[in-house]
């Protein structure tokens, strides 16, 4: 029995789906944290692994460039965000809707630019909260949409390593 793929628009609108997901996760979970969980306070989720720990990113992903002071920062950082968005959105619309790694990963990494974009316009930084650590090693806490990101990039990695073109043969030299 032959399956049949959705039509083009259904397909493209699960893709639209997924990101306005991410985007309603990531903007939930922050209003929770930030309605119910003091700034720099943190809850144990895990203990040894896992806090909710409250703080606010004025930098970019996972805290780069929060250090640099600098009036013009958050008019570059949201000018990279929504650069980036542009620049994912045309390339997801421009290649192939049956590609469902590939496009799964651009809209988790949509989802997850705009849902940290919206934070940067609302307040100037976005809300971190997923504090992740093993003994004294930490990874900068994260949220939902720099999770989504980090997915969709770790998809279109395996995307691109999996579509490589198998090696041909060079004719033999005469």
């Amino acid at each position: 029995m032959e399956t049949v793929s959705p039509p083009f628009s259904l397909r493209r609108l699960a893709y639209v789906a997924v990101s306005l997901t991410v985007i309603v996760l990531d903007q939930i979970t922050k209003s929770m944290v930030d309605n119910q969980i003091p700034l720099h306070s943190s809850i144990t989720v895990i203990s040894g692994l896992l806090d909710l720990t409250h703080v606010k990113n004025t930098g970019a992903a996972f805290g780069l460039f929060a250090s640099i002071e600098s009036p013009f920062r958050a008019l570059f950082l949201n000018a990279v965000a929504f650069a980036v968005f542009i620049a994912v959105a045309i390339y997801a619309w421009r290649t192939s809707v049956t590609s469902t790694r590939l496009q799964s990963g651009l809209a988790l990494i949509l989802g997850g630019a705009v849902g940290n974009l919206i934070d940067r316009v609302r307040y100037g930084s976005v809300t971190d909260f997923l504090d992740v650590y093993l003994g004294s090693y930490r990874w900068p806490a994260f949220n939902v949409a720099d999770s989504a990101i980090t997915i969709g990039v770790l998809l279109l990695a395996w995307d691109i390593f999996r579509s490589k073109e198998p090696a041909t043969e060079r004719p033999a030299a005469a």
